[in-house]
């Protein structure tokens, strides 16, 4: 071998060197480490079977809305540091990542989301860090057989609130991270089970609860088609004036025809949201006023969005604690 070719064989190793060592520490200092196992899940599958967590603890995770940090931070405990991206009054359906945002899902290990389009905006976001890292659409987990259909290949979000549906996707998050870190599996395990025997329980209370509104008054009208999951599971027939997504904007026929509803049916209270604006809902009350009909707005319900950290509407159970109260109060 010539010395012109011997040096360049020798400069060209050290360059392949050079970019190892700084790949390596990129890796180190920058986002959660995990090991990916060669053959793992099919393209387009977003398991943790793809990846095992090889980082220092808590393992850092994402979740979009209240309900799913929840789920995820009752099953991680203390070795899962949930950060939140929606917080208290945010409406998931209108909502777009920040640039720091952007910065905690890229720097997280693990993502949870609700699915089925609730997060619309984000959509593409999440597609593509799926490629990348474990990331789960909890409510996607269940099986379609008992999703309500809202068109030809979309579904109705609102899962959680058939409590009983919302258990389901627990089992998705307890698989997750007991794949994703398989050394606190057993850990994970313990609180999925734990808490969904406390889901079992706020089931009961949903159902004895609404039981006691007459039947006659058991109609929910509320700001937007967030309930339909809860008036299947409880017995309450719903109405509402946009659509399951606060996309679509209410027109005035369709209040009009709401405003009808109500005054023919005696109905005596409505309910604003907290993630949706009043507007539409105190339209109501005045159009049922102008028709002779006196109707009241029962209290403000947590539909797409939880309540404050630090208050009982701040966890799953407690949201849906409070809706029920407010409805049987205001309804019977």
């Amino acid at each position: 071998m010539s010395q012109k070719h011997f040096c360049w064989y020798q400069n060209y190793g050290l360059i392949l060197l050079l970019a190892c060592a700084a790949g390596c520490g990129r890796a180190a200092n920058g986002a959660a480490k995990y090991h990916e196992h060669i053959g793992g899940a099919a393209d387009g599958e977003t398991s943790s079977l793809r990846h095992q967590f090889a980082g220092e603890y808590p393992i850092p995770a994402v979740a979009t809305t209240g309900m799913v940090a929840d789920l995820v931070a009752l099953v991680g405990g203390k070795h899962v540091a949930v950060t939140q991206l929606m917080g208290a009054g945010v409406d998931p359906h209108l909502y777009k990542a920040s640039t720091g945002d952007m910065a905690r899902l890229n720097r997280a290990a693990a993502i949870f989301y609700s699915g089925l389009h609730l997060e619309g905006k984000m959509g593409d976001t999440l597609a593509r860090l799926a490629r990348k890292k474990p990331t789960v659409a909890v409510a996607e987990s269940i099986s379609q057989g008992r999703l309500l259909a809202v068109a030809a290949d979309r579904f109705d979000p609102h899962v959680w609130f058939d409590v009983a549906l919302w258990s389901e996707a627990l089992a998705v998050v307890e698989k997750t991270l007991a794949e994703f870190d398989p050394v606190h599996a057993d850990d994970y395990r313990a609180a999925a089970a734990n808490y969904r025997l406390e889901l079992a329980q706020l089931d009961e209370y949903c159902r004895n609860e609404l039981a006691t509104i007459p039947t006659e008054r058991r109609v929910l009208v509320t700001a937007h088609d967030a309930f339909h999951y809860f008036g299947r599971a409880y017995d309450l027939e719903v109405k509402a004036i946009q659509g399951v997504s606060t996309q679509s904007e209410a027109g005035l026929k369709e209040i009009n025809e709401l405003v009808a509803f109500i005054a023919r049916r005696g109905i005596k209270a409505v309910f604003v949201e907290s993630s949706v604006s009043e507007r539409n809902v105190l339209a109501l009350v005045e159009g049922c006023r102008a028709r002779g009909h006196q109707v009241i707005v029962g209290g403000e319900l947590f539909s797409d969005a939880m309540g404050k950290p630090g208050t009982p509407e701040g966890t799953y159970v407690g949201m849906v604690r409070h809706n029920v109260d407010l409805i049987v109060k205001a309804l019977k």
